[in-house]
């Protein structure tokens, strides 16, 4: 990663600011790997099945029964919509 800094930064100044970037991005990595662990705990479509149907109803105005083999990740299993 590149870090420009104001060329009228004193050498606080530049420091302060890469350690508010590093925090920064370690807080977003951080965030980033609990939301991925946490979509790995949802297994199932237990409970999630109904508002999945239902979106896929309002927008393409086909109702659908959302089978127990579908992929849990909401984005792969709007890809395969054509299926159900």
């Amino acid at each position: 990663m590149n870090l420009h800094v104001p060329d009228d930064a004193d050498e606080a100044e530049a420091a302060a600011i890469a350690a508010a970037v590093a925090a920064h991005v370690s807080s977003s990595a951080a965030a980033a790997a609990a939301a991925a662990e946490a979509s790995d705990d949802e297994g199932t479509w237990w409970g999630r099945e109904w508002a999945f149907a239902g979106r896929v109803d309002g927008l393409q105005g086909r109702s659908i029964r959302v089978p127990e083999t579908t992929p849990t990740d909401a984005w792969t299993a709007a890809g395969r919509t054509d299926r159900f």
